[in-house]
């Protein structure tokens, strides 16, 4: 088959949308790791959690989106590194609640069943792996119930977003994401993450990753090596307007 009959058979109804998916995860890259960016995760325990409390003593819950969660070992750091902070503030009547999205149906698979060989556990601090790992008979390690029912997966297309249900985040994780789409898409992106914010809340975004312009309902964090922004909160939003 030459490009254009492949073409038209990834629109066609019947087989198209199973062939997509394949394709799609045989170009996407599934680089990910457990704790694969420490400043990030610094950033999270040391400046955003603090504001997020400061901002709401009393908070019932924590809502967190890992976009292009891959095979799940952001998604369960991140909320590693919640309940860690909790713990350590003696908070026990906020949930957390981590949703993980990936257009990958294979990586999903592999997230949901929250077992890892032993070699893609190495960058787990000790600590972190005497708590929340268990090992297997069959020599991997899986999370433990009470974390890995915190933390939930969802096949989805971050161009698709208004598909989604996900509203009123307290942050969100996109890291190395917006590097796949041009300048226009990322913008686009970026404006409907924005959206699924709640004011106040926070985007996390890859290192090296670029906005071009800010958002004018973003400001940015400044934090060593992390790149992240905070939604503004409406009346900021309504004075930068000059309204």
């Amino acid at each position: 088959q030459d490009f254009a009959n492949y073409y038209q058979y990834l629109q066609s109804e019947k087989d198209g949308e199973h062939e997509w998916l394949t394709l799609v995860d045989r170009l996407t890259v599934h680089e990910t790791r457990f704790f694969r960016h420490q400043p990030s995760l610094d950033l999270l325990e040391k400046i955003l959690l603090p504001r997020l409390f400061d901002s709401e003593p009393d908070r019932k819950q924590l809502q967190v989106w890992s976009a292009g969660c891959s095979t799940g070992e952001e998604a369960y750091t991140v909320c590693m590194v919640m309940n860690q902070f909790l713990k350590n503030l003696a908070v026990n009547n906020c949930y957390i609640a981590v949703t993980g999205m990936d257009i990958s149906i294979p990586a999903l698979v592999t997230a949901k069943k929250a077992s890892y060989a032993r070699n893609k556990i190495r960058h787990v601090p000790l600590h972190y792996r005497e708590k929340y790992f268990n090992e297997q008979d069959n020599g991997h390690y899986k999370i433990v119930d009470d974390l890995r029912k915190r933390v939930c997966f969802v096949q989805f297309n971050i161009i698709d977003m208004k598909k989604t249900l996900l509203h009123s985040m307290d942050i969100i994780f996109c890291q190395n994401v917006l590097i796949y789409f041009n300048r226009i898409k990322r913008k686009k992106i970026i404006h409907q993450l924005v959206e699924r914010l709640k004011p106040g809340g926070f985007l996390v975004l890859g290192a090296g990753e670029s906005l071009n312009t800010l958002h004018p309902e973003l400001e940015i964090i400044d934090f060593p090596n992390a790149l992240a922004f905070q939604r503004k909160e409406q009346e900021k939003v309504i004075d930068s307007a000059g309204i």
